[in-house]
């Protein structure tokens, strides 16, 4: 276990417009003076998706194991479903009736490689990595789609994501 390498800055952030719509994602990864921007868009998907991939893409970036790494998140969702242990309740039933079981179970590694600290700031408040994210996430999706370019499509979004089993939406 390598404890001297210096901590990762992981700042995250995720946006739909129209929820379901396009979206997109933005990561600041930042680590003894080097910092790296990563962004990604989908043509249709959830907000929640996105803030989910965007700390999935973070953590995928880590090149080495065990890196002790502190996720700023404004999702309420991403975080309390760590820090709560709601995600590992998930998990043991099988991510049944959970949203984004695909992301989850992508995300579950990747948070045991390495030391996870999941931090929530108030969005949209002047932090000015969780606004530079945000910027990014929505110039990658409502932005690029708005310009006309095609964006690819969010394999693991389906309308059952959206858990309305009254009346479900189904895209086509």
């Amino acid at each position: 276990m390598d404890r001297s390498r210096p901590p990762i800055y992981l700042y995250t952030d995720g946006a739909s417009s129209g929820n379901p719509g396009p979206g997109g994602y933005g990561v600041i990864l930042r680590c003894a003076g080097r910092e790296k921007e990563i962004s990604g868009g989908f043509a249709m998907t959830t907000n929640n998706r996105m803030e989910l991939l965007a700390v999935i893409i973070g953590l995928e970036a880590v090149r080495w194991h065990n890196a002790e790494v502190h996720v700023f998140s404004d999702s309420s969702y991403v975080v309390n479903a760590v820090n709560k242990g709601w995600l590992f309740s998930w998990e043991k039933k099988g991510f049944a009736k959970t949203k984004n079981p695909d992301l989850w179970m992508r995300f579950l590694p990747l948070y045991r490689r390495h030391r996870v600290y999941f931090h929530w700031i108030r969005g949209h408040a002047g932090h000015p990595e969780n606004e530079r994210c945000d910027a990014m996430a929505v110039a990658a999706g409502a932005g690029a789609a708005g310009a006309g370019k095609v964006l690819p499509e969010d394999s693991g979004f389906t309308a059952v994501d959206l858990r309305n089993t009254e009346n479900p939406i189904i895209f086509t």
